[in-house]
């Protein structure tokens, strides 16, 4: 079966946590400090209330047509409007916040810093077993072609256990198309695997009956051309292979990988301590499908009409924004901005809170419930802080998996407490949250996550409005003050972080 291409894109090997990596020098900590001027003084001492006042729905509206109309950039290169890193439409879009915060009299340090991503397309893919043709077929993300761009052939094999070791590989491999049973390690391990024990293709077939939709993360030579499967036709195969039965089967892929660079936006206010930063993000990329107007665009624009308002006010502590590129196929920016610190400065960054699609049109108000069980001290209290703002304001919220699908990931791998808050994007409402936040059960919370659907028509005004005063809320409580606040500790916790299903929006493993 064919499909049209989809881009997909991985961290290169610099971006990732890598023990005797050297720390990266960031233009935004290098660039003179401001000292604060008599106008700084006549300006208010920041508070909750007044920053939340300053947020209205007129205001982020126009932000949400400008930025439809820089996604229209990418209609030449794509046919439909895109803000997918590499486009016309997410330059536009990097220079529109840039422009935004220039604006703002040296409030803010405002630097871009470029990191090399990996670009990956899949334009046609077929997988054969035996004479059928599987419905639940996919390819993973970042995938090599098979040789040459060309079909290959072989028996299918059953690897054994779920393939995250050498011994795993039976030597009937060499020359044939390792068959994997998801589980306990990466897919990319296991691609890898397969290609050294000399397989001319992987597939992975899923634990859950349906397909898989995963990434391969950052490639490696000797991954090879690599499938998913859906566990129901998966485990049928498996069973007819335990079984001694032998299944011959063709593999073809046609995609390519290739290196890009992009740019994060970082805006670190000039005045307030800078060696207790608070900060938060959201993404200023889209998918290539759409023009991500809510995804990320009401995130993003939320955070760039906060940082705005922000600046009319003093404040204790610096704040830094961040506008994080190539989220949607893996959280490159962010992981990348995390790993590029100093132990020295990941210590000054007291806490990052995640803005990821803020306006869903049948929205939950998704808390992320983060505890410090599991995640670094702290990110309890950033979850209980967005807790008791609906609380206090008459709102149901529920509290949804802190699963590493968004930017908090890197944060939290690299010691710092992160938290953040969500509408929803392919999950389905329930009945119960039908009754919390009206809407119509049964549907996706965003019915077009990740499709050209998604756009100035897409977005709930209602949430976008509440929880851009409840991201108000969050940077002038602790723009004001940490006390009580846990103070950072030297073990960053990277080695103790849980090994996550999702690293972004696609399963790893």
């Amino acid at each position: 079966m064919a499909k049209l291409s989809l881009v997909v894109l991985a961290a290169s090997a610099a971006a990732l946590l890598i023990p005797d990596q050297q720390p990266l020098n960031h233009p935004e900590l290098q660039m003179p400090i401001r000292r604060p001027s008599e106008d700084d003084d006549s300006k208010p001492f920041v508070n909750t209330e007044g920053l939340q006042d300053r947020i209205k729905i007129g205001s982020l509206w126009k932000r949400a047509e400008k930025l439809y109309e820089i996604a229209q950039k990418g209609e030449e290169e794509y046919g439909h409007p895109t803000r997918v890193i590499g486009s016309k439409g997410h330059l536009a879009t990097i220079d529109y916040i840039r422009s935004e915060l220039a604006a703002l009299g040296g409030y803010y340090n405002v630097s871009q810093q470029t990191f090399g991503a990996v670009s990956g397309s899949v334009r046609e893919f077929r997988l054969t077993i035996g004479s059928h043709v599987p419905n639940t077929t996919t390819t993973m993300g970042l995938t090599p072609p098979t040789a040459r761009k060309e079909p290959v052939f072989g028996d299918l094999i059953l690897v054994d256990n779920v393939g995250c070791n050498k011994s795993d590989y039976p030597s009937a491999v060499k020359g044939n198309i390792a068959f994997v049973k998801r589980g306990e390690c990466s897919f990319g391990v296991k691609s890898l695997l397969a290609g050294q024990a000399g397989a001319v293709a992987a597939v992975i077939y899923n634990t859950d009956p349906e397909e898989i939709h995963g990434t391969l993360g950052t490639p490696s030579k000797k991954q090879v051309a690599t499938f998913g499967l859906g566990g129901k036709e998966g485990s049928e195969y498996a069973e007819l292979l335990s079984r001694g039965k032998v299944l011959s089967a063709s593999a073809y892929i046609d995609s390519t990988v290739n290196t890009i660079k992009t740019n994060n936006v970082i805006a670190q206010s000039t005045s307030g301590d800078p060696n207790n930063c608070v900060m938060l993000g959201g993404h200023s990329d889209s998918v290539a499908e759409g023009p991500g107007i809510n995804d990320d665009g009401s995130g993003s624009l939320s955070v760039l009409e906060v940082a705005v308002q922000l600046a009319r006010y003093r404040i204790k502590n610096c704040v830094r924004f961040a506008w994080w590129s190539a989220e949607e196929e893996g959280l490159l920016g962010s992981d990348h901005y995390v790993a590029s610190l100093s132990g020295e400065e990941n210590l000054k960054v007291r806490l990052f809170m995640d803005y990821d699609m803020m306006a869903s049109p049948n929205f939950a108000y998704q808390v992320y419930n983060a505890t410090d069980d599991s995640s670094p001290a702290g990110s309890q209290a950033l979850r209980d802080l967005y807790i008791n703002w609906y609380k206090d304001h008459g709102l149901n919220h529920t509290l949804v998996p802190f699963d590493g699908r968004s930017d908090y990931d890197g944060f939290i791998k690299g010691g710092i407490p992160a938290g953040g808050i969500a509408t929803g994007a392919e999950g389905v409402k329930t009945k119960e949250e039908e009754a919390m936040f009206g809407g119509e059960a049964g549907k996706w919370y965003d019915e077009n996550y990740h499709q050209i659907g998604d756009d100035l028509s897409n977005l709930n005004l209602t949430s976008w409005e509440v929880n851009t005063k409840l991201i108000a809320h969050s940077v002038a409580t602790y723009a004001a003050s940490l006390e009580g606040f846990p103070k950072r500790s030297k073990q960053l916790g990277v080695q103790s972080s849980p090994q996550r299903k999702y690293h972004g929006k696609k399963l790893v493993m």
